[in-house]
């Protein structure tokens, strides 16, 4: 059996991998939940069995786990992840810390697999993901030139401060996440701005998109923009290919891709929203149709729930596979 660790238990992504192992009913002998010294000693009852939540300390970091599931931010990985690497453990990281460092894998199990240099694997950002598997079956049937993404992105990707903040701002109070309201707004500013205009969510998604595809030839923009809705991402895509299929090839191809679900009748007003995603795991695409201003061409629109496929569920496949040769 398996010792399995998850860092940032109490968080919006912890608990939801709590949730899947629970539903998957992915096998342990035992289960250790961390985080802050702030959530330590809260009791989360799973598979029956109630756990006491653990703050992480160094020493703990030293015992025994062959797998580590993080989620608690940037600076709690960089700076525990080695040890517990060290310590013999695989760690699914799904911050941002590990993901353009050259020798760890950035995976997303219908993309790429991985190589084990290190035992750090990184989850990507959550539009990117629910983004490169489209892109995947795309870039193997038809070759993929360039992409221009815009994103609209749910509160629940900044975790509870943005719920928070989306649910004061529905009583008329100011957001104390966000640098501008998001009751009745949008706004186009997720993490930091760069020196060259672009945030670190845009960076992030460009970054990414060309490394889990192996292809720095690649050329990909994007624009990102938080929504006032509760939960899951959706994000425009405009792709240029090598070849020109039709439509229709295209739906065919995006249709037998695991994960993707094709939701396009356009005379049925048949298109993916993020109520359509809420609390799923598929990849749900539509709206597809050719861009008459570039050649070969084409948007797609993808909406995924960011707390499953965009950041839980994601984790716990990459960990269903590693388990899976592990039995192998």
């Amino acid at each position: 059996m398996t010792n399995i660790a998850i860092v940032g238990a109490t968080g919006l992504v912890g608990k939801t991998m709590l949730e899947i192992i629970e539903g998957k009913d992915i096998p342990y002998s035992s289960l250790t939940l961390f985080s802050s010294a702030r959530s330590a000693g809260k009791e989360i009852a799973v598979k029956g069995e109630t756990l006491i939540v653990e703050e992480l300390t160094e020493e703990k970091a030293k015992q025994s786990f062959d797998y580590v599931l993080m989620s608690a931010g940037g600076g709690t990985s960089l700076h525990f992840a080695p040890l517990f690497e060290k310590s013999g453990a695989v760690v699914i990281d799904n911050s941002s810390a590990w993901r353009m460092d050259d020798t760890i894998d950035l995976v997303v199990p219908e993309v790429n697999t991985p190589s084990l240099k290190r035992r750090i694997i990184a989850n990507p950002n959550c539009s990117t993901i629910q983004s490169v598997v489209p892109l995947k079956a795309l870039a193997d049937s038809f070759g993929v030139k360039r992409v221009a993404y815009t994103t609209y992105q749910s509160v629940s990707g900044s975790g509870w401060q943005g719920i928070d903040d989306l649910t004061r701002g529905e009583k008329g109070e100011a957001p104390k996440n966000y640098p501008q309201p998001i009751h009745h707004n949008v706004i186009p500013h997720i993490d930091d701005f760069l020196d060259n205009g672009y945030t670190k969510e845009e960076a992030k998604m460009i970054n990414e998109t060309q490394k889990i595809l192996n292809d720095d030839a690649i050329d990909v923009t994007a624009t990102c923009v938080r929504v006032p809705v509760l939960h899951a991402h959706a994000v425009a895509i405009n792709v240029t290919l090598e070849k020109e299929p039709s439509v229709a090839d295209i739906k065919n191809v995006l249709g037998d891709f695991p994960s993707i679900v094709v939701m396009d009748d356009p005379t049925q007003n048949i298109y993916p929203t993020p109520l359509d995603a809420a609390g799923l795991e598929s990849v749900f695409v539509g709206r597809i149709r050719k861009d008459n201003s570039l050649p070969n061409t084409y948007h797609i629109w993808s909406v995924s729930d960011n707390i499953q496929k965009g950041a839980a569920l994601n984790a716990i496949q990459i960990l269903e596979d590693l388990l899976s040769r592990k039995e192998d």
